[in-house]
């Protein structure tokens, strides 16, 4: 049960049932622990106060990280644990993921050396489990100017080329919560917890206000989960805790050029002049810059790039790509994000921890902060063992989740997923759609594009006011993916918004009116709905002072 017609029903069950766990939060943390307990035999539902994935899950730097970064402060293990993580999430679900080569230029006066670069790379790739066609190379200043002739000539001594891994994080939230129902969870967005239950100071349950009717349930469950990101500290102070753990957030900004501004050609990370480290990815034709770190203490609801912040990308990215034109005019979109990470009173705010932390209040409620995209399945891990030792639960399997396919990962691998998005698109064409058309379905959708297939086949017999392969992600993903609104869609579901933006502008009545045939909007919801869409519209091209 994951369709917009489902939502009542879903609201009956959640209402009418005890469970197991309860998971407030619809992020990449909240949507692996919902997986992980009910792949176990575990009773679930997750609630979300927004859309699936509209917090920090849809504005990350969107890489599955290999760990280098805390090779730099000699976190040895951590760059074991999230190496071999990000080699699961890969072999799990290929059509989200993908091997994406770094180049890291180093020049005369950068923070690295040759030396140091090749021996951090070589270390990394022992420690992280690199396969041997990805571990590190060294390269000299032409064959790095050969992979990316956009880079700064001057001081140029070489580079180092190894392997990150490419993802669309807010596709990868969707495809595991998809997961998650198929092994019997419960999942409802647009529900925000506004109290909580108890039974003798114990925590047993939440009162649960759907945003959409304004019906408000009562929703039962023997261990609740915070794993809210930005909100945690909100949804702890409903449960009155104290605690000396608080949240100190700080935000992400990255910028969108078309690469005819910005013919960048191999992804690249650099140095900034005031030695922080930036990432510039190519992707469907478009560029994206960042990212910025800056303390956040505004509504964690709408982050947005500021002028400040843009000015700043644009400056880093100039000192290293001298020659492209990257101006405020030619940026097309933003994103900005917020990374929650824990700090304890007392401490100063450069030991601010970057770890994932696990804490449960006198109350029972389990509060989980600071997890990140690369390891979610392990802290996910983590979670559910605590939550069955604490409740011993009998009942519960071992944790299954390191060789489980996500949804549209069935049957394919980083093996055959090439010849099977060949074949497939071939297959697209025979629907009307493009070849180019059809095989981007196949790497967004995986193994689920038959689903599509049998929307376009549809709409090619009987028509429509929009492309096919629009149409068919539209009417799937209100199907299959729980969309209610176009930002849903533009945002979460398809990345639109910021990666074909003028798509976006183009489509949007044509959107709304499908949605508001199948979904029954009001007239106030359709008003509504379109001016979120617009106010998104505006945040990602217009960066305020």
């Amino acid at each position: 049960m994951f369709s917009f017609k489902h939502r009542p029903k879903i609201k009956h069950y959640l209402e009418q049932y005890s469970f197991d766990v309860l998971v407030i939060g619809g992020g990449i943390t909240g949507v692996g622990i919902a997986l992980d307990a009910a792949a176990r035999g575990l009773s679930v539902a997750l609630v979300e106060m927004q859309d699936f994935a509209a917090g920090t899950s849809s504005r990350s730097t969107k890489l599955i990280h290999g760990g280098l970064r805390y090779l730099k402060q000699f976190e040895v293990g951590v760059v074991a644990e999230v190496g071999r993580e990000r080699e699961i999430v890969y072999d799990n679900a290929v059509h989200v993921t993908t091997p994406e080569r770094m180049l890291l230029p180093l020049y005369k006066q950068g923070s690295l050396s040759p030396f140091t670069t090749s021996i951090a790379l070589k270390v990394y790739d022992r420690l992280a489990g690199v396969k041997k066609q990805e571990r590190r190379t060294m390269l000299n200043a032409q064959e790095t100017m050969e992979l990316e002739p956009l880079l700064k000539q001057d001081g140029l001594v070489g580079g180092g080329y190894y392997v990150e891994y490419r993802t669309d994080d807010a596709r990868l939230t969707i495809e595991v919560l998809k997961k998650a129902v198929e092994n019997g969870a419960l999942c409802l967005n647009y529900a925000k917890v506004t109290e909580f239950l108890y039974d003798k100071k114990k925590v047993v349950g939440a009162k649960v206000v759907d945003a959409i009717t304004g019906q408000s349930m009562d929703v039962h469950a023997a261990q609740i989960v915070n794993a809210t990101g930005p909100w945690v500290d909100e949804v702890r102070n409903k449960d009155k805790e104290s605690n000396k753990k608080q949240l100190r957030l700080t935000k992400g900004v990255h910028i969108v050029l078309d690469q005819k501004h910005f013919p960048l050609q191999q992804s690249v990370y650099f140095d900034i002049p005031d030695g922080r480290m930036a990432f510039a990815i190519p992707r469907d034709g478009k560029a994206y810059i960042g990212t910025t770190d800056t303390v956040y203490e505004g509504d964690p609801k709408h982050p947005v790039a500021t002028k400040e912040d843009v000015d700043y990308l644009i400056a880093a990215a100039k000192s290293i790509f001298p020659t492209a034109t990257i101006t405020t005019e030619t940026i097309e979109s933003s994103w900005a994000g917020i990374r929650p990470l824990i700090y304890e009173k007392g401490k100063d705010p450069s030991e601010i921890s970057r770890k994932d932390e696990v804490w449960t209040a006198p109350s029972g409620l389990m509060t989980v902060a600071g997890g990140k995209l690369t390891g979610y399945r392990q802290m996910a891990e983590t979670v559910v063992d605590k939550i069955v030792a604490a409740h011993k639960f009998k009942h519960a399997d071992k944790c299954s989740t390191r060789e489980m396919s996500l949804s549209g990962a069935r049957g394919i691998n980083a093996i055959n997923f090439s010849d099977y998005i060949s074949y497939k698109a071939r297959e697209g064409v025979q629907y009307g759609l493009t070849y180019d058309e059809a095989k981007q379905l196949v790497q967004k959708y995986g193994t689920n594009v038959d689903a599509l297939f049998n929307q376009v086949k549809f709409l090619h017999e009987h028509g429509s006011t929009m492309p096919l392969a629009l149409h068919a992600m539209l009417l799937y993903g209100m199907e299959a993916e729980m969309v209610n609104t176009p930002s849903d869609f533009f945002i979460r579901r398809t990345g639109l918004l910021y990666f074909d933006i003028e798509a976006v502008k183009r489509y949007k009545q044509q959107v709304m009116h499908v949605m508001q045939q199948h979904l029954g909007y009001t007239e106030k919801q359709r008003v509504e709905y379109l001016a979120q869409l617009d106010e998104a519209i505006e945040e990602a091209t217009n960066f305020a002072n």
